[in-house]
């Protein structure tokens, strides 16, 4: 049954960027849009397994460090190849400064 997992601060993150989350054996990205909004999806690119964390976000977007593929962050939709498999998005909630993500 999911639960609500405490992520990260909000001034973790600025806006615009991103940062690494593991739990378990999962790994995670927790995104702030310029619009002060937070989004969780996996955080490894479907393409060759490579950590996104070290990629870019821009409009709506997150790009793999390795190839260039990108992903909507809202929806987890693989945007340009070489990824062509969605990743997995997660609810979001903040509470007290707080980003909590059901997993």
């Amino acid at each position: 049954m999911p639960s609500w997992t405490r992520a990260c601060a909000t001034d973790d993150i600025e806006p615009d960027d991103m940062i690494r989350f593991d739990h378990g054996s999962q790994t995670f990205i927790i995104v702030r849009s310029e619009e002060d909004e937070f989004f969780a999806m996996d955080g490894i690119c479907s393409h060759e397994h490579v950590h996104l964390c070290g990629g870019l976000v821009m409009e709506g977007i997150v790009e793999c460090p390795k190839h260039n593929a990108t992903f909507d962050y809202r929806t987890g939709e693989a945007k340009r190849a070489p990824a062509c498999i969605n990743l997995k998005t997660f609810p979001v909630k903040v509470e007290g400064g707080d980003v909590f993500v059901e997993i």
